[in-house]
């Protein structure tokens, strides 16, 4: 009889990935690429419920958010969990908003393959998504980019932008805190990016006007963006809200737009878009299509300079896991 008849198969190894080793296989251009060329072959085989989010403390409106993902293609076998918690009371004390983990399984066995630094994760996946929206709904000749909000994702969505969007020659940044509008500008001006231009915005209504590409990334939960102000070919992308009392921007800037959703969930949990459906704004025939779709090249994206297009993200399950599959792959051949 063999020795090795009664040994049960040795497990993988599991790959515990900090903040860094996320960074370290991240960069704009291959991530958006690997989404834009992912989502469209696997978006039949990937299953994503809505996420489960719970109140923990409703005065603050902490949350904790559990976000599931499974795949039953062969060129993606993972199951993937991403585990978050939201605290909007953190600013005050200087600490992170959202702080997150991402578990890998593969989908064949059910053992764990990694477990990654969420949060960077999804700093990278939301500008790589914004971005790519971009490239279908933004003005290919766009120069000025508004930047509301300058919390750590805001970092990522103006250098995301000024990725897939390099006739960008201006970019500001407004938060209702100055000095953290001060501090990105500088770290933005620091790094270099070409000929651009970072300036603090004092005052928001003075520059929506301006905007070619509006990126709000707050937890407002009134509007700051006014449908009223912006300009003709404008493209709005709202990424902060992700719950029914929170709200970026009014109902004229939906009514003035073609809007676009990062998926279906967005129908169910932006306050954007269920307020507006509560109030006879809008009805959910009247959001145009996925991101999936316009990648698809099932719905097109912008139809003329005048249009204005809005894209309203609350986070994707599916393109989480598509983003740690880069990062984990990528470890693998390491």
């Amino acid at each position: 009889m063999s020795s090795t008849a009664n040994h049960p198969p040795s497990l993988p190894q599991v790959l515990n990935l900090d903040a860094s080793a996320v960074r370290s296989t991240l960069s704009y251009p291959t991530l958006i690429s690997h989404l834009r060329s992912s989502l469209p072959s696997v978006s039949l085989s990937l299953h994503s419920p809505l996420r489960h989010n719970h109140t923990i403390d409703e005065p603050t409106s902490s949350s904790l958010l559990l976000m599931p993902s499974w795949s039953t293609s062969p060129s993606l076998p993972y199951i993937g969990v991403k585990i978050l918690t939201s605290f909007p009371q953190n600013s005050s004390s200087n600490l992170p908003g959202i702080n997150a983990s991402y578990v890998l399984f593969d989908s064949s066995n059910g053992q764990t393959l990694a477990s990654m630094e969420g949060t960077e994760l999804t700093l990278w996946r939301t500008s790589s998504q914004s971005a790519l929206a971009s490239t279908y709904l933004s003005r290919t000749d766009s120069e000025v980019l508004v930047m509301v909000g300058a919390g750590a994702l805001a970092y990522h969505l103006v250098r995301a932008h000024l990725h897939v969007r390099p006739s960008l020659k201006r970019v500001f940044v407004w938060n209702r805190t100055v000095a953290k509008a001060e501090a990105l500008v500088r770290r933005l001006g620091e790094e270099g990016v070409g000929e651009v231009v970072f300036e603090v915005a004092e005052g928001l209504e003075e520059v929506i006007g301006l905007g070619d590409i509006i990126s709000c990334a707050t937890g407002s939960d009134r509007p700051l963006v006014f449908g009223e102000r912006m300009k003709r070919g404008a493209h709005l992308d709202l990424v902060g809200s992700f719950g029914a009392s929170m709200r970026e921007c009014d109902d004229k800037a939906l009514r003035r737009g073609r809007v676009f959703v990062d998926c279906e969930a967005a129908l169910e949990e932006s306050g954007e878009l269920l307020g507006a459906f509560e109030r006879g704004v809008l009805e959910r025939g009247d959001v145009e299509g996925r991101l999936v779709e316009l990648v698809s090249g099932e719905k097109v994206g912008r139809r003329g300079d005048e249009e204005v297009t809005v894209f309203k993200s609350v986070g994707s399950a599916v393109l989480d896991i598509l983003a740690a599959q880069l990062v984990y792959e990528d470890f693998l051949q390491r």
